[in-house]
């Protein structure tokens, strides 16, 4: 009896149970996890650095920030002295050259970056004292060697010159030029030409003028008491002579008040870059920061299921990923939505991003989605928790930004409390899809016009790379009496010297072999090695091979039939279909002779600009209906470029530009030695040597 009341007593309990719970609703969130963060402690030196320690005894490492604290500096026709300063402070000072420091570095197992606002550093606790004597061995003396200078110089050069063609660096050097404007520091923008006009002595002044302990934060992170911080930061920094820093204030930029459609060419992309953006005014710390925070993941800033993911990718299958950002600052914020999209859904992915920018606005978000982002804002909150440096960054904020004190504990109490209510606030009063930048760089022939509905006036507004007004002017109409066949006829007259068709004929024909030797040089990837070696052999063989520290990475080779690809990773494969036809064009000596025998049609369709000179442009159209366009100079009649896309596997679509330049004689024919090729990545390919005529065996083409 006493068992069966017993069973009895736990049904009608789990029965209650049951009837309480509606298991049709999700549970409602408990109260925020109460967030202990352990608090820094600070100091300030004689000289006015401010010292922040965050102690964490768990591993026994310590680390030391050190954050200028000055106002953004406008860079002017110097653009890039601040990046080029940072990189050349860890290149040596006058104490030790760079090889030295790099071996004291590594002989301790330490760590140090610099950079044009600060430096970090570092390593296991009982090295601290070393670590500390070479951090300021860094700071105090500076060599700024001329060598050295050159050499990051040139780098950020190269680097330049590899992505000013990128279609998503065009799009934020010219977001950054519409939101704030180019004479203020978030606007202008580095080129070749400011970079170009850095010294040296440049990079001495902006060290000797900005780095100053009153205008620096030393962050401390680690295995270290207070007591022993205040005694490694006095002994290292102590002697660091303060001195007073220029303070500026910079115009600011209105905002559109309505929607202003901005369009960069880029020439035969094949997708476009869609940024939709704005700059507002939100300082970190303000009251609406975490609710405006909570709106702009719902709309695609954190989650995969954010609304512009779900719609641009899932639901229409416009691009592979778009999300929005938006930033605090102390100056001036900004927001931005963004995708890469196929150029036949250019404005049609416009419209949805207006579409849901809108949606935001004038629509409440639902109860699930909000406690979606919710949910995902604090795991990653909870998770952030786990570095010290993200403890040590709080701390900094707090301080630099003047922020309470319990921003950071109550974060997660101000997530949860945030509103369907707040979040429709929250975008009506930061969200304009009426008053936006719409930005998009892409293909001006296939793209522009579609655009010029969203514009408030009902135009396209063009700008160049640097975001500088421009007519939109893209091509010009072809002079009357030119044809392709003229233009084609003065490109062979250019390379052989000739002025009639039949003797430019005849000296190609005297061309039986051609041999050429260079370096290859890869866009971020300096101090790698690659040669290459090409052979052609009348009428139309072909080998070509790419070294890699003296070894075969690649070679593809053509005997007049059968073509091969050898690549040292994927290892050997006969060429067929596409590729193999590709090889067979590749492989005469001059193709341009033989398009009318090949089934090649040519039109001529304009005029336009290539590097400042005047291009003819004609469509070629292959056989097979494969569409190139080729650009001669309208004074020497040279090709300078030839631009094409390519379908490839599990990539799609991909355009490509080659370059062609520093035409040289060899033999009664002129010869480009500089190759650049512009596709997913820059290739440049340097001729050292090119012969005419010299005896090619056979044996080179298997």
């Amino acid at each position: 009896m006493k068992k069966l009341l017993m069973f009895l007593a736990a049904s009608v309990v789990t029965l209650s149970t049951t009837a309480q719970v509606d298991r049709s609703k999700a549970p409602a969130p408990g109260p925020a996890p109460k967030i202990q963060i352990k608090e820094s402690q600070n100091f300030t030196l004689d000289n006015g650095l401010k010292v922040i320690v965050v102690e964490n005894h768990k591993i026994p490492k310590v680390s030391f920030q050190l954050t200028l604290d000055n106002d953004p500096v406008f860079e002017g026709d110097k653009a890039g002295v601040i990046d080029i300063t940072g990189s050349l402070l860890k290149t040596g000072t006058t104490t030790k050259s760079k090889a030295q420091i790099d071996e004291a570095i590594d002989f301790i197992g330490a760590n140090i970056s610099t950079s044009g606002n600060g430096m970090y550093a570092s390593s296991l606790k009982k090295f601290s004292g070393k670590l500390l004597d070479l951090m300021t061995d860094i700071l105090y003396n500076p060599a700024f060697k001329a060598e050295e200078f050159e050499k990051i110089k040139k780098q950020t050069l190269s680097g330049l010159a590899s992505s000013k063609d990128d279609a998503n660096t065009i799009a934020s050097n010219v977001e950054g030029a519409l939101n704030y404007g180019k004479d203020h520091p978030y606007g202008e923008i580095v080129t070749e030409e400011t970079v170009g006009n850095i010294t040296v002595e440049d990079c001495k002044n902006y060290y000797n003028t900005y780095f100053k302990p009153n205008q620096a934060y030393l962050v401390v992170v680690g295995d270290v008491t207070l007591a022993e911080a205040k005694k490694l930061v006095t002994k290292s920094f102590g002697s660091w002579a303060k001195g007073d820093v220029p303070s500026a204030e910079y115009p600011v930029k209105d905002a559109p008040d309505q929607n202003h459609v901005a369009f960069v060419n880029k020439k035969g992309a094949v997708q476009s870059v869609i940024r939709i953006t704005f700059p507002f005014d939100l300082t970190p710390g303000h009251e609406d920061e975490i609710k405006v925070k909570v709106m702009n993941n719902i709309l695609g800033g954190g989650v995969f299921l954010g609304r512009l993911m779900q719609n641009l990718r899932e639901e229409h299958a416009y691009t592979y990923g778009a999300r929005s950002s938006l930033s605090t600052d102390k100056l001036r914020a900004s927001f931005s939505a963004f995708a890469s999209v196929r150029n036949e859904v250019t404005d049609s992915s416009v419209t949805e991003f207006l579409y849901e920018l809108d949606r935001m606005v004038n629509e409440d978000v639902s109860e699930e989605d909000l406690q979606l982002v919710k949910n995902s804002m604090s795991g990653s909150f909870g998770r952030s928790l786990e570095s010290p440096q993200t403890v040590a960054q709080f701390a900094l904020n707090l301080d630099r930004y003047d922020l309470p004190a319990n921003y950071y504990q109550d974060y997660l109490t101000k997530v949860q409390n945030v509103t369907v209510a707040d979040v429709r606030a929250m975008a009506a009063k930061y969200l304009k899809p009426e008053a936006a930048n719409i930005l998009v760089v892409g293909n001006q022939l296939e793209v522009a016009e579609k655009l010029a509905r969203f514009d408030a006036n009902g135009k396209v507004n063009y700008y160049d790379n640097e975001g500088n007004p421009t007519s939109g002017v893209l091509r010009k109409p072809v002079p009357a009496g030119v044809t392709a066949e003229k233009v084609m006829n003065n490109y062979l007259f250019a390379i052989t010297g000739t002025t009639s068709l039949k003797k430019a004929e005849k000296a190609l024909s005297k061309v039986k072999s051609i041999s050429q030797k260079g370096n290859v040089a890869i866009a971020g990837m300096d101090g790698m090695t690659l040669d290459f070696t090409t052979f052609k052999k009348a009428p139309n063989k072909f080998a070509m091979s790419i070294m890699f520290n003296g070894m075969v990475a690649q070679k593809q080779t053509f005997d007049g039939e059968k073509g091969k690809s050898v690549n040292m990773q994927t290892g050997s494969k006969d060429l067929e279909g596409e590729e193999l036809e590709a090889m067979k064009t590749q492989a005469l000596m001059f193709p341009e002779l033989s398009y009318s025998e090949r089934g090649v049609k040519t039109e001529l369709v304009g005029v336009e600009s290539v590097d400042d000179q005047d291009c003819y442009v004609m469509e070629i159209t292959g056989k097979d209906g494969s569409v190139s366009s080729a650009y001669f100079n309208v004074d020497s009649g040279l090709k300078v470029q030839v631009m094409s896309t390519s379908e490839v596997p599990e990539v799609g679509e991909v355009s490509q530009t080659i370059k062609f330049g520093d035409y040289k004689l060899v033999k009664k024919v002129k010869f480009p030695f500089t190759q650049v090729i512009e596709g997913p990545q820059t290739v440049t390919m340097t001729s050292t040597t090119i012969d005419v005529n010299a005896k090619v065996d056979d044996s080179v083409f298997q």
